[in-house]
């Protein structure tokens, strides 16, 4: 955060905005000098373009006009911030900006130089960042706490699967709840069985890292109970149902739904939410081994129901299936569990949406509006009860693979609801976890889909000072 939001300074350059419809009209109001230098450089006021313009004495960078969207948001900030060179600016009218609308110039600003490079060498000869003095209605500590998160998912999903197994992401989850001041508790390997979470470690058993359930929790137990549980599968090879090469190519990052709750968890609790928060990982690597449950097994879960295992890559509903029927033996106020669920998702929706199942329409429409807001948008599906007999089991109570190719991704929510039965407010967001392609602010790799639809939601439902408006 320090190297690209700085405080003051009296020779910060001047960054004006204006959208591309707007640019005619404000290019008639320039001197001819500043219309023919826009010209000559192609400048029309797209997002994210930006025309320097130079002091006419010394020739040093005097003011900035930058393209932004229509509707700003953060994206359009960090593509400005990635165009520009090394210096530092300053937004030079926030008169009009909301604090919202001066957050998302803030966080988007400083996520243009987000980057993964744990791997690698440091780069010769990188060119240097441009830094933006905090815009003056900007939360701060609003910006830190959502940076902080989206980076900590990110950085989860980017770590291999040989330095993030079920151990690592446990201590990761150990770190943000001793940095929030939260209680941690982990139920590791065959104390699972003992302590009747059968799925998750029939999931887990056949690879040598131990699975284990993450527990955390923090907050004022007077306070509305909130909780989040996350699919925490380090790595997938399918099981038995052994998956493809290319299919597991991007299996590491198949622990992203734990990756965004747990940056979420860290957001809540910096800022002091006024929630009872509750975090359940179910953290397993599905491999292949002697003991690997077997297609036609039958498991009796957490909540006593029996499933059919028609396919052993179906895997991460099983986990989510304990976890969730531990969450709602508590009944809280919000159950929300996010998980790389199903391909058909994003055969339907692509990579970006996160596709949003609820059993409660005034909890689904404040998700939504709250991803609108946030320019983190979801994708509403329905829980089409017809088709909860595909996944009807033959010799038990339910089966965690549809016998038809169709609804994957409904038939994948329609068996979690059958683990929700106390709560009323539920949530489940089927998300990609990753950009597989680089854009402003959002380099190639992991994404953390939906952490500030989600926090944007949360604010304004338990914080009640902070509406989820839109920015601007």
């Amino acid at each position: 955060m320090t190297a690209t939001l700085t405080a003051r300074t009296s020779d910060a350059i001047p960054v004006e905005t204006c959208t591309a419809r707007q640019w005619p009209a404000r290019q008639g109001r320039e001197k001819p000098a500043v219309r023919q230098w826009a010209a000559a450089q192609g400048f029309t006021a797209k997002p994210g373009e930006v025309l320097v313009l130079p002091d006419g004495r010394s020739g040093r960078p005097a003011r900035v006009l930058a393209g932004i969207a229509e509707t700003p948001d953060l994206w359009s900030w960090a593509a400005i911030a990635q165009a520009l060179p090394e210096g530092e600016y300053r937004l030079a009218d926030t008169r009009k900006m909301n604090q919202l609308a001066a957050d998302d110039a803030a966080l988007g600003w400083t996520l243009a130089a987000y980057r993964f490079d744990r791997y690698k060498k440091p780069a010769a000869g990188r060119r240097g960042r441009a830094r933006l003095v905090w815009p003056a209605k900007a939360d701060r500590a609003r910006v830190v706490a959502l940076y902080d998160g989206i980076v900590l998912a990110r950085d989860l999903v980017n770590t291999p699967a040989a330095d993030m197994g079920p151990a690592e992401l446990a201590e990761a989850a150990r770190a943000v709840a001793l940095l929030g001041g939260g209680s941690f508790a982990c139920i590791i390997g065959d104390d699972l069985l003992e302590q009747n979470y059968p799925m998750i470690h029939a999931v887990g058993r056949a690879s040598v890292r131990l699975p284990r359930l993450i527990d955390i929790t923090w907050g004022n137990p007077k306070h509305p109970k909130l909780t989040l549980v996350g699919k925490g599968v380090c790595f997938d090879t399918g099981g038995l149902d052994l998956k493809p090469s290319a299919g597991m190519l991007l299996m590491k990052k198949d622990m992203g739904g734990a990756a965004v709750v747990l940056g979420l968890a860290a957001a809540i609790m910096a800022l002091k939410l006024p929630v009872r928060l509750r975090v359940l990982v179910a953290a397993v690597e599905n491999s292949v081994s002697g003991n690997a449950m077997r297609p036609g097994d039958v498991l009796t879960s957490r909540k006593g129901l029996t499933v059919e295992i028609g396919n052993t890559d179906a895997e991460g509903r099983l986990v989510l299936a304990d976890a969730l029927a531990e969450a709602d033996r508590e009944k809280p106020d919000w159950l929300i569990d996010c998980a790389t669920l199903t391909g058909a998702a994003r055969v339907a929706i692509g990579p970006d949406l996160p596709a949003l199942y609820s059993s409660d329409d005034t909890m689904a429409q404040a998700l939504l509006a709250a991803g609108l807001a946030a320019a983190d948008p979801l994708w509403r599906m329905p829980l089409h009860r017809p088709y909860r007999e595909y996944i009807e089991g033959k010799v038990a109570d339910i089966s965690n693979s549809a016998d038809t190719p169709f609804a994957g991704s409904i038939t994948a929510a329609l068996f979690l609801q059958e683990f929700v039965e106390k709560t009323k407010a539920w949530a489940h967001l089927d998300m990609f976890a990753w950009n597989p392609k680089a854009r402003p602010g959002r380099p190639a790799g992991a994404e953390a889909t939906g952490l500030r639809a989600l926090f944007a939601a949360i604010e304004a439902r338990y914080a009640k000072s902070r509406p989820a408006g839109r920015r601007g």
